[in-house]
């Protein structure tokens, strides 16, 4: 039996650390451009119970998000053991490309940033094609869906899959949603392989996309400090309207990836879910085993990362995994044979899904 098997995984974490007392010199405006009436030391108090964010990353001046997405995808190269030279595809998912600090208003997707990772790599195969992947934060593991079904297909039988971004460089000071984001990259090798056993490898998958109203959620939009001379655009979000349409339709599409794996509820050993926001990942991780009729939940079933490297997008479920996988992450572990859930929501808005047994 052949399956889609990871390999290797990477991630690369940016040195900077930056705390959420670094934003007490910040000015908060409403989304109407009305300076709130509290503290900044009260707004990010209240801030830090909804999300569990503590701190997060920011990449250092110089570092691109296709730097970030070569260093992790070397850690899974080596990780994998596989000649570069035998990589079939590179997928890059993002959603800002190239944005140079110094520069922070215009992002720089040509050419793409797969191309400018093969690069990096010294992948010198012309059958190796890069290209890059717009979906929102899901956008990662819609790469490791649409590898596995390339190879499927019969297309290609090795693909090196990473998620990056730098959402530090398109964030509006005055908005209080943009202590939430954060900047890193995560990165896995994803091959076709003879597996013994029918619970190894991708087990199946689902996908969901609202193009209503939903994608007004979160979009770009000018800053919230009213009479600015700015005319740059920002990542801005909707929190409460992403948080009501993530609870009332992630678990569903989470519950229907695990019926087609066929695997009882019993089997999942953990849910490797976006590292959104602490509050609602952990109301989506009960409505999914609410759909179970399980209320009594193992403690270390979701492991998190938010509260220390904040929300990265795409990159958030890989460096995840990798941590976890390679013992980085106390508390948890994954041994050969277990089942997990990867889930993720964002932009769009999109939904998807894969439950993966490890290799």
């Amino acid at each position: 039996m052949r399956r889609s098997i990871i390999t290797g995984s990477g991630c690369y974490i940016p040195e900077v650390v930056v705390k959420n007392n670094d934003f007490s010199a910040n000015a908060f405006y409403s989304e109407e451009g009305a300076l709130l009436d509290r503290s900044a030391t009260d707004i990010i108090s209240k801030f830090s119970k909804i999300t569990g964010i503590v701190e997060r990353r920011y990449a250092p001046p110089g570092i691109l998000t296709s730097h970030m997405a070569a260093q992790a995808a070397e850690l899974a190269i080596a990780d994998s053991g596989l000649d570069r030279e035998a990589i079939d595809q590179i997928i890059v998912a993002h959603n800002f490309g190239d944005v140079d600090s110094t520069h922070p208003v215009q992002t720089d997707i040509v050419p793409s940033l797969a191309s400018r990772v093969k690069q990096q790599l010294g992948i010198l195969n012309p059958s190796c094609i890069p290209y890059d992947l717009v979906f929102g934060c899901p956008g990662w593991l819609q790469g490791l869906i649409q590898a596995d079904a390339f190879f499927k297909a019969g297309i290609a039988k090795n693909i090196l899959i990473i998620g990056a971004e730098t959402l530090s460089r398109v964030i509006d000071d005055h908005d209080r949603d943009s202590m939430i984001f954060s900047d890193g990259a995560g990165a896995c090798m994803l091959q076709y392989k003879e597996v013994e056993g029918s619970k190894i490898g991708i087990l199946s998958a689902s996908v969901r996309s609202d193009c209503g109203e939903e994608t007004g959620y979160i979009h770009m939009d000018g800053t919230h400090k009213p009479e600015s001379i700015l005319d740059s655009r920002y990542i801005k979000m909707k929190g409460r309207k992403v948080y009501e349409y993530a609870l009332r339709y992630v678990p569903a599409a989470m519950k229907d990836c695990f019926d087609a794996s066929g695997l009882d509820i019993r089997d999942l050993k953990a849910v490797f879910i976006h590292q959104a926001n602490e509050k609602m990942d952990e109301a989506i991780v009960k409505s999914f085993f609410d759909l179970y009729g399980v209320t009594e939940i193992a403690a270390d079933v979701m492991p998190m990362c938010i509260q220390w490297l904040g929300n990265s997008s795409v990159a958030t479920i890989p460096t995840l995994f990798d941590l976890v996988k390679k013992g980085n992450l106390p508390g948890h572990r994954l041994d050969k044979g277990d089942i997990i859930l990867f889930a993720s929501v964002g932009a769009g808005m999109n939904i998807n899904a894969v439950c993966y047994g490890c290799y």
